[in-house]
């Protein structure tokens, strides 16, 4: 019987691998689809902190394609969208960071996030270092009173840096016990941040013949002309796209730079803002930084009252074109990265790991506007949504009730050269501070 049902066996067998060899594809036949999702563009260096790793297998993928003829899943990365990219992104700009203020920010961003107990570790190890130079200065009779359960308590008794910017704020802040403290408190505030602003540097000390400066320590603003322009780009990122026309009717005026730490220091001198951690902010002509947008929202109405203007954040739209200049190139100077037109990490020098440089320390853009790529990224006053469908087309903020996620553009001095890009933008939780985050006034013009 055996010698009757072997031969038939193998019959079956050879008429089964013939067939599945004649419906695998053949190695040369690129129309054979090949589920692989490309979240990383190679012309965005740096985009992603995977991105390198991606690229590689991105690679091995289409090698093992060629080699074998089948098709290659390639798993592990997420779309950029998704939640855990954003936690991942956040996680990836501070793993390294020896600032307790920025685990702090994660917890409160993500309390039961992948990387939670590792930073609570962290986080527990920053501040018992902090703790140990505090209690060797500290008098053996009071040792209980300097647990470091905050960088700003830890910044205090530190050497010479941290008494220099707190130095420049109390004699502001000494003038509102008199009876009218208003008209007292705005007069010394903006003595006060015009002297720091002046000793800083030049670029930003006398304003030019165009610029407009509402009060003493006010930002100098540059007027915006109505256009229209494309939003947005049609890439795999899905935030960005659909690319779309805007027209900006209005005209309004932007912030030069960045609001620097004297400007905000103004702010605190009036006791209308929250004093902020010295170690994030001791350059005075530095983008102050380490805040929230709800900080961002008591500056501007500080400053509305100040200067007597409607001062507000810039809508996304409003942004975009002013960082664009005219252009509709990835950069504002290019399609191409160039060597010191931006503060970030892979844009050349100057450039410093531990903050960011000074506003205006690079090139102004068309539109005579400093620092839309790199240093801080910067608040504005739409509201998240992860797509630009149904945005609106006339320039005004996108919004919605009780909005807790807010958008911040322009990428900042830790992020590689693809954040860089004209359309790039992030998300954030409105009330949650993070120490390359930062912002700029604009104002209508009436």
């Amino acid at each position: 019987m055996w010698r009757l049902v072997l031969p038939v066996c193998l019959l079956i067998s050879l008429g089964l691998t013939s067939t599945l060899r004649s419906a695998a594809p053949a190695a040369h036949d690129r129309s054979a689809p090949v589920r692989v999702q490309p979240r990383i563009a190679p012309q965005d260096p740096g985009r992603y902190a995977t991105a390198h790793a991606a690229h590689e297998r991105l690679a091995a993928a289409s090698a093992a394609r060629q080699r074998y003829g089948v098709a290659i899943v390639r798993v592990g990365l997420m779309p950029k969208d998704t939640s855990q990219e954003y936690e991942i992104t956040f996680w990836n700009s501070i793993k390294d960071s020896q600032y307790a203020s920025d685990y702090e920010a994660y917890l409160k961003a993500y309390p039961n996030g992948r990387f939670a107990p590792l930073a609570q570790a962290r986080l527990t190890r920053l501040r018992a270092e902090a703790s140990k130079p505090a209690a060797a200065s500290a008098p053996p009779a009071t040792p209980a009173m300097h647990p470091a359960s905050s960088p700003a308590a830890a910044a205090t008794p530190t050497p010479a840096p941290a008494p220099v910017p707190q130095a420049k704020t109390p004699p502001a802040a000494a003038a509102p016990p008199p009876a009218p403290p208003a008209a007292a408190t705005t007069a010394a505030t903006a003595a006060a941040a015009a002297a720091v602003a002046a000793k800083g540097n030049p670029a930003i000390s006398k304003p030019g013949p165009h610029d407009i400066q509402d009060c003493p320590s006010c930002p100098v603003l540059v007027a915006v002309t109505p256009g229209n322009f494309t939003m947005g780009i049609d890439t795999d990122d899905v935030s960005e796209r659909p690319a779309h026309r805007v027209t900006i009717s209005h005209s309004y005026a932007l912030a030069k730079y960045a609001v620097t730490v004297a400007q905000w220091n103004a702010c605190v001198a009036a006791s209308a803002c929250p004093r902020l951690s010295n170690e994030n902010n001791a350059s005075p002509n530095a983008p102050v930084r380490d805040l929230s947008w709800d900080d961002a929202q008591q500056y501007v109405k500080w400053l509305s009252k100040v200067s007597g203007k409607p001062y507000r954040l810039p809508t996304e739209a409003e942004w975009e074109y002013a960082a664009r200049a005219g252009t509709e190139t990835r950069y504002w100077w290019g399609n191409d990265m160039r060597k010191g037109t931006a503060n970030c990490k892979d844009c050349g020098p100057p450039w410093h790991v531990e903050a960011p440089d000074d506003v205006g320390s690079f090139p102004a853009n068309a539109f005579g506007f400093y620092d839309m790529a790199g240093g801080v990224w910067e608040w504005v006053s739409d509201c998240w949504h992860n797509s630009y469908k149904n945005a609106p087309n006339d320039g005004h903020s996108w919004d919605e009730p009780n909005c807790q996620t807010r958008v911040i553009r322009g990428g900042s001095w830790r992020d590689g050269a693809g954040y860089m890009l004209a359309a790039t933008r992030f998300k954030y939780d409105s009330s949650v501070r993070y120490e390359a985050n930062g912002f700029r006034v604009a104002r209508d013009m009436k």
